[in-house]
């Protein structure tokens, strides 16, 4: 698209569809010679003001030379770009490179001159914000590391772009103009505001979706039956409080209503603003509907047809082409082959969905990407909540099909701030961006509860994502350590969320357990005991027992100060006096109400009256006796929170509306199982609010420069590379991580050189790959005190295992006796940078005896992770040994975390073995590859997933 002067090629990669600040999408990409007539037709709907801002002097059209200017770029030193709303440009933005004196220059020059120029009619909608993101990753990917911008004073609005944006900067005044200069390196403050904005904007793209003030059914059925009618019949029936149409292209050019609704052809005929579009049209007629929609403003669409990626290649390709064609128009996609959305609101009531029962209005958001399996929430849901109405219910509900661009990570940001959900249950079935969702995951869950039911590694074959070489059960890990509650079946889904919505988070493990069945108590206990609780001897009330009875050992149990947590078990009763389902449950209620800030669970057999008659209240938001755990005003999500624009608090529930439900469940397992995720989550939440840090103490023996220098040399060898053990070594000792001498050992003679230079006692060890760390088969010898000893060795090794160049033997000095550790560090190409920890040997392998974290960790981090391995009392004395240096350890996994956080072409570490030992620890082998810096998105500017 350039002519042949120009230096580079056209730079696809940096081509990007973002979600603006009011929801609405835009694409961003080069400003190419092709662009000309674009260009003049958006430089004429700028308004005069605008354009003198830009030029600070009046310029009502742009000349040929100018036009020349801005549309002719080397992609390096001239570089352009513009946001473009179905296909015309509605902002663009250019750099040009400038040297000391503030002349056009080339590199290495590394400051440039950055202008705008936005669309009034596009002004306030977060366009140059997300301009400014992306032409600041070009230019640091051009060398450019600082940006230098003159505006007039009156132009606060640039103004407050630049300021607002977070980065490093320098201001002043001369000659009647603004000089703004602000490096581009990113910091805290710029992430932050970056992920603030990317949370409204997306937010706000989903809201708009869900709270439509109008919408349009296209592909409704001329006679009952079908898709497109009975979402139709649906909308209606739960009573939507907008405005509704029906469009089929095949009514009859008479016809205006259909069962009382507005029917039309076209969605172009409709006479007023559609906000949201339901497609239900074979896969071949869609395209035709969304180019209407969005030349009628349409601002979404929920597309229930299938036939796209799930059904084959072709499929795939006609999902890529669907999500193009909607974003060009600003619109985002709930599909294809969605199942629908529903939103409970009193004020909206939208039922677009295939639901053949309506949920009850309650406050848990529910994501599904499978429809069938929304279907069985939904149903279990408004069956568990069954009583008065009002209950446990839903707030919102979203499938999304093959998700190909309103994700899960959208429905996260939206219901992160929504005041109408407290508790957030999410089925998936993949996730697209692992990095992502565990950031927003981690934030999300120190507000609320997330619960996630996570598929088992079977991708389906209409959702787009990238590979892991993760396992599922380390992925799984991962995504706990951010906070989410992960449960393994929709059952336990339902299970969970119900206590969380209805119950106060649990202070600790300790439970009370009291009843009127001895064996099911003990059932209780043993589960309690499974789970990692610590239950209390079960009180009998014997079957006997009255609602008083039940009443008073509730009350006694729950004002105890050694109970954080009542699990009651109830069978039917014998005897005139026995206890009725409902007068039970007002007695269990009248005492929970008593302590206020204990959850209450209940276990019954054959009682399903007592569940209903549990349920009888209306508010499901989680209540805790003093509040949720108090976050620092200095944590992360104290930033992000003053930096987002939030909504306004929801009304608080009326006095009679905050009457606790008890969830009740018909096995003590299943009930066990959701109080251990709750006490679980708890212990997060409490953790979460007085987060890690990395100590200062480690940056006097880091020298990060010196490992840029030293990566950047080696780097120059080639694309992916392992390094040397002399490379290793001295980039390891860049950051204070000493590595073992080992010296080859090429003959006999060679290991006695070895021994003499590194001093007995000396161990010999084969390091050829199907020998490495395998102790066990014999390819190690340890202790080798004097000559004699050694030369025997290395006669047995040979003899035993083959030529010299077939074990590639060393010699290594001997280390303190201790506990064999191993770390390692991986960048995934989903999860991104992982730090691993295990004891060394065949057992933990087998057993998958492994913690994982996402780097960077912190000084708290790698104390959990050296403690959460099941073989950890190794490490602090077991059976009467030595405890070892942990504090060293924990030390040693915080360096290796910095290496790879710090210099993301370090793609994997591996320190193995890591002797620990009472006093100190020995890094005895080591090694690291170096790769270009893999991309990193969510590092970098905010964008949507490329199609």
């Amino acid at each position: 698209m350039q002519s042949a002067s120009d230096r580079h090629e056209y730079p696809a990669h940096w081509e990007a569809d973002v979600v603006l600040r009011d929801g609405g999408t835009a694409r961003i990409r080069p400003i190419t010679v092709d662009d000309a007539d674009r260009l003049v037709s958006f430089y004429e709907q700028v308004s005069d003001e605008s354009k003198y801002y830009r030029f600070f002097a009046p310029y009502p059209r742009l000349s040929a030379k100018d036009v020349h200017r801005f549309t002719h770029h080397d992609f390096v030193d001239r570089v352009g770009l513009a946001a473009t709303v179905g296909g015309e440009f509605i902002a663009t933005v250019r750099y040009d490179r400038i040297g000391a004196e503030g002349l056009p220059a080339s590199a290495p020059a590394d400051e440039a001159e950055v202008a705008f120029l936005v669309q009034d009619a596009h002004q306030g909608r977060g366009v140059a914000s997300a301009l400014l993101e992306h032409i600041g990753a070009v230019a640091r990917e051009r060398g450019i590391r600082r940006f230098a911008a003159e505006v007039l004073p009156a132009n606060v609005k640039m103004i407050k772009v630049f300021t607002d944006a977070g980065y490093t900067q320098k201001r002043s005044f001369e000659d009647g103009v603004v000089r703004l200069e602000f490096d581009l390196e990113p910091t805290d403050r710029s992430l932050a505001v970056q992920y603030a904005r990317e949370q409204r904007a997306e937010s706000r793209s989903v809201q708009r979706l869900l709270t439509p003030g109008s919408v349009a059914v296209v592909g409704v059925g001329r006679t009952p039956g079908g898709v497109g009618r009975s979402v139709l019949g649906n909308i209606r029936d739960y009573g939507f409080k907008g405005r509704l149409y029906a469009v089929n292209k095949a009514f009859p050019d008479e016809q205006k209503e259909l069962d009382g609704i507005s029917a039309h052809r076209s969605v172009r005929d409709i006479d007023g603003p559609v906000d949201l579009a339901v497609v239900a049209v074979p896969a071949e007629h869609v395209p035709e509907v969304v180019a209407e929609c969005g030349a009628h403003g349409v601002q979404g669409l929920v597309v229930l047809s299938a036939g796209y990626a799930e059904s084959g290649p072709d499929g795939r390709e006609r999902q890529r082409e669907l999500v193009r064609h909607a974003r060009a128009y600003g619109m985002r996609i709930i599909g294809p082959n969605a199942f629908g959305i529903i939103n409970t609101s009193p004020e909206v009531r939208l039922n677009a969905s295939l639901a053949p029962e309506a949920p009850r209005p309650g406050r848990i958001g529910l994501f599904a990407q499978s429809g069938a399996i929304g279907i069985a929430l939904l149903s279990r849901l408004h069956r568990r909540g069954a009583g008065v109405t009002g209950e446990t219910g839903v707030s919102t509900f979203v499938s999304s099909g093959n998700r190909a661009d309103v994700s899960g990570n959208d429905v996260l940001q939206y219901w992160y701030d929504d005041p109408h959900t407290d508790v957030v249950l999410m089925y998936l079935e993949s996730i697209g961006n692992p990095r992502k969702f565990t950031r927003l995951a981690r934030r999300t869950a120190a507000a609320k509860p997330l619960v996630v039911v996570q598929g088992a590694g079977t991708t389906p074959q209409g959702h787009a994502v990238r590979a892991t070489r993760l396992p599922h059960a380390t992925v799984s890990a991962l995504l706990r350590q951010a906070g989410v509650i992960r449960v393994d079946t929709i059952t336990e889904l339902v299970d969970t969320g119900l206590l969380l919505a209805r119950q106060p988070l649990p202070t600790g493990p300790k439970v009370a357990i009291l009843g009127n069945s001895e064996s099911l108590g003990l059932l209780t206990y043993d589960a309690c005991v499974a789970e990692g609780l610590q239950p209390s001897t079960p009180l009998d009330l014997t079957t006997a027992a009255t609602p008083e009875d039940f009443h008073v050992a509730l009350a006694g149990a729950l004002a105890d100060d050694a109970c954080d947590a009542v699990i009651v078990t109830a069978i039917p009763a014998v005897g005139e006096g026995s206890a009725g389902d409902a007068a039970l449950a007002e007695a269990l209620r009248s005492a929970a109400e008593q302590v206020p800030g204990k959850p209450v669970l209940v276990v019954h057999v054959e009682l399903g009256g007592l569940a209903e008659a549990l349920s009888a209240a209306t508010s499901t938001a989680p209540q805790a006796a003093s509040g949720p755990p108090t976050i620092r005003a200095d944590h992360p999500f104290r930033a992000l929170d003053r930096l987002r624009a939030t909504s306004a608090p929801a009304e608080p529930p009326a006095a009679e509306t905050r009457e606790r439900l008890i969830p009740a469940y018909p096995a003590a397992e299943r009930a066990v199982r959701a109080l251990a995720d709750a006490v679980q989550y708890a212990q997060w939440r409490r953790e979460a609010a007085e987060p890690g840090k990395v100590p200062e103490s480690l940056d006097a023996a880091i020298d990060e420069k010196g490992a840029a220098a030293l990566i950047d040399g080696l780097l120059t060898r080639g694309q992916g590379l392992t390094l040397g053990s002399e490379e290793t070594c001295e980039l390891l000792g860049k950051y204070g991580i000493q590595v073992h001498r080992a010296l080859p050992a090429t003959n006999a003679d060679a290991a006695v050189q070895a021994a003499a230079t590194l001093g007995y006692p000396v161990a010999l060890k084969a390091t050829a790959p199907h020998l490495r760390h395998r102790a066990d088969l014999g390819g190690v010898r340890l202790d080798l005190a004097d000559e004699e000893q050694l030369r025997r060795a290395y006669a047995e090794l040979t003899e035993l295992f083959g030529t010299p160049d077939e074990l590639r033997p060393v010699v290594q000095g001997m280390a303190p006796r201790g506990v064999d550790t191993v770390i390692r560090a991986v960048i995934d190409p989903a999860a991104g940078a992982v730090l691993s920890f295990g004891l060394a040997g065949a057992a933990s392998q087998l057993l998958g005896d492994t913690a994982h974290r996402l780097i960077p960790v912190t000084d708290r981090e790698a104390a959990t992770l050296v403690r959460s391995i099941r073989t950890a009392p190794l490490l602090f004395g077991w059976r009467g040994s030595t405890p070892v240096d942990t504090p060293a350890l924990e030390e040693l996994l915080l360096r290796v975390s910095r290496l790879v956080d710090d210099h993301p072409e370090v793609v994997a570490v591996t320190l193995e073995p890591v002797v620990v030992a009472p006093r100190g620890l020995s890094v005895l082998g080591a090694s690291v590859r170096l790769a270009p810096p893999p991309a990193r998105d969510d590092l970098g500017p905010r964008t949507l997933p490329a199609y």
